[in-house]
């Protein structure tokens, strides 16, 4: 998966939550760590279909996985969520003005209509 910077975020995050499945994987993580097995089971998905998926969340590090005893237990990383937090809330000065102009103009014209 090509690699390319949104503010400083790598892009491969998008890329890597943009197939549902590891979509339906992070979502299921914010409950809490969980087995390759677990996670399997979960989403009525085969575990070695559940391990590439994993794999490409490991490599954009969105999840990070450590052995325990003879399983390998997943869990989020907080830092990339944070950047994407933090992108999409650059946005939110954009969003507020248009939505000003927007109640602005409803404004001018309730107001026109008030007026006859």
């Amino acid at each position: 998966m090509a690699a390319f910077t949104l503010g400083g975020m790598q892009a491969t995050l998008f890329g890597a939550l943009a197939e549902p499945s590891r979509l339906r994987i992070v979502e299921l993580l914010r409950t809490g760590p969980l087995s390759v097995g677990e996670i399997a089971e979960a989403l009525d998905i085969r575990q070695p279909q559940v391990s590439k998926h994993l794999r490409v969340l490991d490599d954009s590090g969105l999840v990070s996985g450590a052995a325990q005893a003879r399983r390998r237990i997943y869990r989020l990383e907080p830092e990339p969520f944070e950047e994407i937090a933090r992108w999409a809330g650059s946005f939110e000065r954009l969003w507020e003005a248009r939505l000003d102009s927007l109640g602005a103009y409803l404004d001018s014209i309730t107001d026109g209509r008030d007026e006859n």
